[in-house]
């Protein structure tokens, strides 16, 4: 139904202008890829918790003390931690009823728009999200369950992947000054 957009071009190297522009962006590409294969992980880690938990509470009505909480851990990290790898796709949701009426130069325009106001927002979440690891860190904060693992690192992973997030699209809003392709 949908024709490929031009915003959503596969380009290997959007900033092969720019030798450092584009060493960076190679480098978070890298990041970004282990980050995946280490979510993919965390899937599978969670996946497994659970099916425990259902298998141990049915079969031998033991008690979950422990197994909601760290797959829901693991699902946290692999979500905030993925998403600059999303971004780097474009694959998050994006409106695309313009695209077809809008001119090149006005879906570059749009697509900048867009991208600038997501990182304000990002870089907004980014910022509480630092100080709410920070606080849950500096204060021994736990959850309420019997098992007690430190908030820290929910909150620590997702301030790291909406800081990966804020940088994929600082570069992404970068590379159309660098006389570049726009990713």
């Amino acid at each position: 139904m949908h024709a490929p957009l031009t915003d959503r071009e596969d380009r290997s190297k959007a900033a092969t202008g720019n030798k450092l522009l584009a060493a960076f962006e190679s480098a978070l590409a890298f990041v970004n890829q282990m980050i995946v294969v280490l979510a993919a992980v965390a899937l599978i880690a969670a996946c497994a918790i659970l099916s425990y938990s259902v298998l141990s509470r049915a079969l031998f009505h033991a008690a979950n003390y422990w197994q909601d909480e760290a797959a829901v851990f693991l699902l946290v990290g692999a979500t905030f931690m993925t998403s600059a790898y999303v971004q780097g796709q474009r694959g998050h949701i994006g409106i695309e009823a313009f695209v077809g009426l809008l001119s090149p130069v006005a879906n570059r325009i749009r697509l900048w728009l867009v991208d600038l106001a997501s990182l304000l927002f990002c870089a907004f979440f980014t910022w509480k999200s630092w100080t709410l690891a920070h606080e849950a860190w500096t204060d021994g904060q736990v959850s309420n369950s019997m098992w007690s693992p430190p908030l820290a690192i929910p909150y620590g992973l997702m301030a790291c992947g909406m800081t990966l997030l804020c940088v994929q699209i600082a570069l992404q809003l970068v590379i159309p000054f660098s006389a570049a392709a726009r990713r």
